[in-house]
């Protein structure tokens, strides 16, 4: 049986923020705890609304009941139109993070895989994210690659404008 990936909700807030704290440990020390009750609060807004511009896709953890395994975090921006995207939608991906004991699993690439295909039932023709050199080669198989203009990975579906 394959990974089992569902949508996160309002009731997710809490351990999609713990998961967040897990993916930023990666990056730098945190020495602060109070962003997470913003955090969580966003979480909450955000999932309240099922056809928001702000949705998360998780992984369970089965042997605990509410505890996440792993997530990801989509975003819509709407941006200016430009010649290679009529509509200006952006995408971005943020805070793939896995559970430490839940890794080596598929669970990443199953929420971001889920995760791309809301975007791209959105319309979404193009998908940013920021890649550790954990999940680098992980996004590179997605079809992510080097940008074209900045500093983020980009993903671009094929003859979308």
């Amino acid at each position: 049986m394959g990974v089992v990936v569902r949508r996160a909700s309002v009731e997710d807030a809490w351990e999609l923020t713990r998961l967040r704290r897990v993916m930023l440990k990666n990056f730098q020390e945190i020495y602060d705890d109070q962003w997470e009750y913003a955090c969580k609060d966003t979480f909450e807004q955000a999932l309240a609304d099922p056809d928001g511009m702000i949705q998360a896709f998780v992984v369970d953890a089965g042997d605990f009941p509410g505890k996440l395994a792993a997530c990801s975090i989509g975003l819509i921006h709407q941006r200016l139109p430009s010649p290679d995207n009529h509509s200006g939608l952006i995408g971005y991906i943020q805070s793939v993070s896995t559970d430490p004991d839940y890794r080596r699993r598929g669970y990443a690439r199953a929420v971001v895989e889920a995760t791309l295909e809301w975007l791209d039932s959105c319309g979404v023709p193009k998908t940013e994210l920021a890649a550790s050199s954990m999940g680098d080669s992980l996004y590179r198989e997605l079809g992510f690659s080097d940008p074209r203009f900045g500093t983020h990975l980009s993903r671009w579906l094929p003859a979308q404008v």
